[in-house]
């Protein structure tokens, strides 16, 4: 599985060879410089650590500092692992998107946009007084009954209830590649990813 860190630019369309238009997102893939590679001997698995962003070093803390100097790389902002990389990587090596091509199906990883507290309107659909669902007939968009009585006098857990919407980590799986610009770092996907533009996002192939 090999895969790379980037940031969500945005939204756009496109027209295939059919005339069909096809929405995608443009993301900002890389590069990303290889800050450590973890093998089974020394730290239990194996893994290749990827760093993106540049950070200013007033902000680095001082093992992260060296941490970044063994790499021979300036202060970077993201740090994820990923495991069972395709190719053969060594400390200081740098991934580009071209490690994507047109055609391939990738998963993106994002931290969905954070809405606040929110009813059980929006935040699960109910249907609210007009088509009078969960017990309620006279208050709008109010949750209504929740089935407890007697028994279990409390509510279960995992009911759906009012509560904070979204900032939550969402994976959309198999988005197919439509474009790689590897000059500009810009990796085209059929569809939509989680995040707001500019918030970080996990590539994986």
């Amino acid at each position: 599985m090999s895969g790379i860190i980037g940031k969500k630019v945005g939204m756009t369309s496109i027209f295939d060879e059919t005339g069909k238009n096809i929405p995608c997102t443009v993301i900002e893939a890389g590069p990303c410089v290889v800050t450590q590679v973890k093998s089974v001997d020394t730290d239990g698995y194996a893994a290749v650590q990827l760093a993106y962003g540049d950070k200013k070093e007033k902000n680095t803390s001082a093992p992260l500092k060296g941490h970044f100097q063994k790499a021979n790389t300036a202060p970077k902002r993201k740090l994820v692992e990923f495991k069972t990389f395709e190719d053969q990587k060594t400390l200081g090596d740098t991934v580009t998107v071209d490690i994507f091509a047109a055609g391939d199906f990738v998963d993106v990883v994002g931290t969905s946009k954070g809405k606040g507290f929110q009813g059980v309107v929006k935040r699960h659909g109910f249907g609210g007084v007009g088509m009078q669902t969960h017990g309620q007939h006279n208050r709008l968009r109010a949750p209504g009954s929740l089935g407890a009585s007697s028994w279990p006098s409390r509510v279960f857990k995992g009911m759906r209830m009012a509560g904070q919407t979204g900032n939550a980590r969402v994976k959309v799986q198999n988005l197919e590649v439509v474009k790689v610009f590897a000059e500009q770092n810009l990796l085209v996907v059929k569809g939509s990813i989680p995040g707001a533009k500019g918030s970080f996002v996990i590539v994986d192939k």
